[in-house]
């Protein structure tokens, strides 16, 4: 039998040592709602797995290996850089690349996380 299963979407997981000031950065500072929040010790804020999203695109946050913390990241498409580059900084963001034209095709931004995760923002100049 020839079955083909459509994949729907990747959700990319990123590593952070304290998921409630992550939960603080990712909602308050880039504007992401939180979805959920799973502890298996409810008395204790770490460690946690967290999922936020905006504009219907989803990130997980996780502690439960804060030696990744800093080592991951994901690359976000977006229709306005500099729009979203303002909306950012007005709320304190940490900005590592501010919007640049990139020799390949993109305008980027890259915000950085409490960890030191970045999240690159970018758009197509074609």
């Amino acid at each position: 039998a020839n079955c083909t299963s459509m994949i729907e979407r990747a959700i990319p997981v990123i590593s952070v040592t304290d998921c409630s000031k992550a939960e603080n950065y990712y909602c308050n500072v880039l504007g992401f709602e939180k979805l959920f929040a799973y502890r298996p010790d409810p008395n204790r804020s770490d460690p946690c797995y967290l999922g936020v999203a905006r504009d219907g695109v989803r990130l997980h946050l996780e502690s439960f290996k804060p030696e990744r913390a800093g080592q991951t990241g994901a690359f976000l498409c977006v229709d306005d850089v500099d729009g979203l580059f303002a909306e950012f900084s007005a709320r304190g963001a940490i900005c590592q690349l501010p919007p640049t034209d990139q020799t390949w095709g993109n305008r980027e931004t890259h915000i950085r996380d409490q960890d030191g995760n970045v999240l690159c923002f970018g758009q197509s100049l074609k």
